[in-house]
């Protein structure tokens, strides 16, 4: 047990007394005794805080590191769509209901007739960059990407934050939040409001963030774009998430954006991969040749998977020295991004990526052309490697 006594200067002291066995007596210094509750108490505290903090919702987390700047640049991926610049009108009224000033900016061209009507009927706000000179501010916010790309200098940017629902191993310095079970990235923005209480189609939160019928309307589009209106790649979310947008939405502003016009040249595009499509089993590819316009490629693709029997599909096509590939898979045996991944493997400066139902690539049309295999080269080889890779069949 233990007692207190004083020692021989009349300082108190505390003395664990002999126990049963005999053992000896040890007398603890006061100040040692009062650096160890301090320790102890310290530690509580910075744990009862640490616990505050880890439990705070992502978007309350996100608001508060935005505070912390006078701006932020959020950086779209290239070509971005929807849901990338959805997710970035959701950040850019977060960051400015804490008076932070954010810029919108992105690498890349938007040429998708979907991606334009986006922009032009919510009046997004958006600055092109082709380096990394150009970006806004020094801290960057990464939305719908978890690695920076596509202008001069990307490999050197380094965000302080992610939001994103892409596969990768990009992180922010400061905030990661990347859910690859996800069907979107603007569902995680919208939850995001959710978590700081902002009812949906509210145009001033005061100094809550505000969702305005303009960013009700462009998350909800986000999600449906990503997901092919919710049957695609959903999780339990994007449901939450659209029925919490959906009274908040501006009905005349989604009809806008989903039913822009069609160019000629992508009509003419997808003529052309439905009409001169090679098929092999259930897989169909198309090299519908010189395009003027690179968004047609995917929506070629978009057709052609829709035909019966199908169950997996790539379209080609070049533009200004390179050749882009988009695949879509609707076989649980094929993943497109793999898929197309293992096409372009021992390709030089070929890449390629994307999710189990999507992927695309981009290869320089000469290293195209000096594909070879035992039936043929050029083109045709390249047919022949992207059924093998749709089989399974990895060199």
């Amino acid at each position: 047990m233990r007692r207190r006594g004083a020692d021989s200067d009349g300082i108190e002291a505390v003395t664990l007394a002999l126990d049963p066995a005999g053992d000896a007596v040890r007398t603890l210094d006061p100040l040692v005794v009062s650096l160890l509750v301090v320790a102890v108490g310290g530690v509580a505290v910075g744990g009862w805080w640490f616990g505050r903090w880890v439990r705070r919702p992502p978007g309350v987390r996100l608001r508060n590191l935005l505070e912390s700047y006078d701006e932020v640049a959020v950086l779209l991926h290239p070509n971005p769509d929807p849901d990338a610049m959805a997710c970035a009108m959701g950040i850019a009224e977060i960051a400015s209901s804490v008076d932070t000033d954010p810029i919108l900016q992105f690498p890349g061209e938007i040429r998708h007739q979907e991606n334009r009507a986006f922009r032009t009927v919510l009046e997004l706000d958006l600055e092109r960059v082709e380096a990394a000179s150009e970006l806004a501010a020094e801290p960057v916010v990464l939305v719908d990407h978890n690695t920076p790309r596509g202008f001069t200098g990307a490999q050197l940017v380094e965000p302080v934050a992610v939001v994103d629902h892409h596969p990768g191993n990009g992180t922010g310095t400061e905030f990661t939040d990347v859910r690859t079970n996800y069907g979107a990235a603007s569902t995680i923005v919208a939850e995001y409001f959710e978590e700081l209480g902002a009812p949906a189609g509210e145009t001033d939160g005061g100094l809550e963030p505000a969702l305005s019928p303009a960013l009700a309307t462009g998350l909800l589009y986000g999600i449906q774009s990503d997901t092919n209106r919710l049957t695609r790649g959903c999780s339990w979310a994007e449901f939450a998430a659209c029925g919490y947008l959906y009274d908040g939405i501006d009905e005349d502003l989604l009809d806008r954006i989903a039913n822009p016009q069609v160019s000629d040249d992508v009509l003419k595009t997808k003529a052309r991969a439905i009409t001169e499509r090679r098929i092999e089993g259930s897989f169909a590819v198309c090299d519908v040749g010189s395009i003027g316009n690179v968004d047609a490629i995917s929506q070629a693709a978009d057709e052609l998977i829709q035909l019966e029997g199908v169950t997996a599909v790539a379209v080609y096509g070049e533009y200004e020295g390179t050749v882009h590939v988009s695949g879509r898979s609707r076989d649980d045996r094929v993943h497109m991004g793999e898929t197309l991944r293992h096409a372009v493997s021992d390709v030089p400066m070929a890449n390629a990526g994307g999710h189990a139902r999507m992927g695309g690539s981009q290869i320089p049309t000469d290293h195209l052309e000096a594909i070879e295999t035992e039936d043929g080269s050029g083109r045709a080889a390249f047919d022949d490697r992207l059924f093998a890779a749709m089989a399974g069949k990895w060199r």
